[in-house]
């Protein structure tokens, strides 16, 4: 495997393209002419920065996250064989990364080891949650009835938010296939299915959304999030009726033989692996247990206070390796478990988490200036962003916006004695948005693709999906409309 790796990141497989190589090699070039230029200064700087505060670095250092964050949004789409190959991903986001890497590591090292712990905590969670997640086997095929069909969303929608959108996703989407394989009319289907257990459905914990799990890192409560039932729930309930509705006349235009088939080759579902999902429970006591931690004065003020976070960590690990001990092999197989997404997650964001350093500390120290101060404008602003960018560093982006904005205390979830109620209400904004507008296009959020290609393998449950612009005119036809109902009742009206 490592082998194979290391011939797909050379460009030496013989199935890429000229095309593709050359790209590759444009974008590499590209930031190697743009890190050269910004090294230079870098290192001026250094004898000058030694002992003293850091600079604030100049806005040309937000080009290298712009760039990746273009590169990941474009070359899926341009380059899609290349780009497959998380070698070549590897190459694109570390030499992107590199110049803010250094600068940094000259500038500034206790900033950048802050963000790659934040970055390896990030990335222990998605892993233990998608590791332990594959280990469980949903079987069974229902009949495809609206009922069913909305039942199962519904139930992706709470499951999101102890498995996250991506565990939630990987459990239920073959499980929904196999339901509705004997129709025909069902892309529908699968587009709902990113919208609400994908996105829209993991927005009540910090496991639910990658995005929330870096506001806990940020010193916002585990339960906060909780707060965001209201709009949580109006959210599902409009789209779960839509889709209600929507199937029932799809299912009205079925083949009665079809439609006799499926209820013919019906079993009742039944789960494997439940070991697993008291594995889950435990990641949450984790989370819930550090963070309960880090509010004893006596904990977090101590030498504990740095440790815990690495015990958390720690235990997240273990227990995803007990998963991987404990599970039965054709379990995964049934699954068609491997670790090809979260590898790509993970050599994707640790350029992202370095490059977008700059941009959070020039956000921080100078956001107040931008004149985005009303919840509404963060709402679409966070959300429009993630649209089309990850919503993980867009929500970072944002909620450092508003800290240098209104201040870490004024933004009331740090120092809760010391809230105001606009700073409360901007975070509620950046968290929605991020959460729920991941879902306007396929790359808003790493699921939405997972979910595509997954109903896209051949065999008896492929689903011809909507191209790129075909998924947003159900984005923006059924979610936008929604959006701009959420943004005027609870940020317009509300306020």
């Amino acid at each position: 495997m490592i082998r194979g790796a290391i011939a797909r990141a050379r460009g030496l497989r013989a199935g890429d393209s000229w095309g593709g190589r050359a790209a590759g090699l444009a974008v590499l070039a590209a930031t190697l002419g743009v890190g050269v230029a910004m090294l230079a200064p870098a290192v001026a700087m250094a004898s000058e920065a030694h002992g003293g505060p850091v600079p604030l670095p100049s806005v040309w250092w937000v080009v290298p996250f712009a760039l990746l964050l273009l590169c990941i949004a474009i070359l899926p789409l341009k380059f899609t064989h290349w780009w497959e190959h998380n070698g070549n991903k590897a190459i694109v986001a570390g030499v992107i990364a590199l110049p803010v890497a250094v600068y940094y590591l000259v500038i500034a090292p206790g900033k950048l080891a802050y963000h790659l712990h934040e970055y390896l905590s990030f990335i222990v969670l998605l892993w233990s949650l998608y590791t332990i997640s594959g280990g469980i086997v949903l079987r069974g095929n229902l009949a495809a009835t609206p009922r069913t069909n909305t039942i199962f969303l519904a139930i992706g929608a709470l499951i999101a938010n102890l498995f996250g959108t991506t565990g939630a996703s990987m459990l239920l989407i073959r499980p929904l296939l196999r339901t509705n394989m004997e129709r025909k009319n069902k892309v529908h289907t699968v587009v709902f299915f990113i919208f609400v257990v994908s996105n829209v459905g993991g927005c009540l914990t910090p496991l639910g959304d990658p995005p929330l799990y870096m506001g806990f890192l940020q010193g916002i409560p585990f339960e906060w999030t909780l707060a965001l039932w209201p709009e949580w729930l109006v959210m599902n309930v409009a789209l779960l009726t839509i889709y209600y509705f929507w199937d029932r006349k799809a299912h009205g235009k079925e083949a009665i033989e079809d439609v006799q088939q499926d209820i013919t080759e019906a079993e009742p579902l039944r789960i494997d692996g439940w070991l697993n999902v008291a594995l889950i429970l435990g990641v949450i006591v984790s989370i819930v247990a550090s963070g309960q931690a880090l509010k004893v004065p006596e904990i977090a003020e101590g030498p504990w206070g740095k440790a815990v976070p690495w015990i958390r960590d720690g235990a997240m690990v273990l227990l995803g390796l007990v998963s991987m001990a404990t599970t039965r092999k054709q379990w995964r197989l049934d699954n068609r478990f491997n670790f090809n997404a979260i590898i790509e997650v993970a050599v994707l964001f640790i350029g992202i988490f370095i490059t977008m350093i700059p941009a959070l500390v020039l956000l921080e120290q100078r956001g107040g200036e931008l004149g985005v101060t009303r919840p509404w404008q963060y709402f679409w602003a966070t959300g429009l962003l993630s649209s089309f960018l990850d919503n993980t560093p867009t929500y970072l982006t944002f909620l450092s916006l508003a800290k240098g904005a209104f201040g870490v205390d004024a933004l009331g979830l740090i120092n809760p004695e010391l809230a105001e109620g606009l700073g409360v209400a901007i975070v509620r904004a950046i968290s929605l948005g991020a959460v729920f507008m991941g879902a306007n296009t396929y790359i808003g959020n790493g699921p939405n693709f997972m979910v595509k290609a997954i109903a896209e393998e051949r065999g008896p449950t492929r689903v011809d999906m909507p191209s790129f612009g075909g998924y947003m005119l159900y984005s923006f036809g059924i979610l936008v409309p929604l959006l701009v109902v959420v943004s005027v009742v609870f940020f317009w009206l509300g306020a």
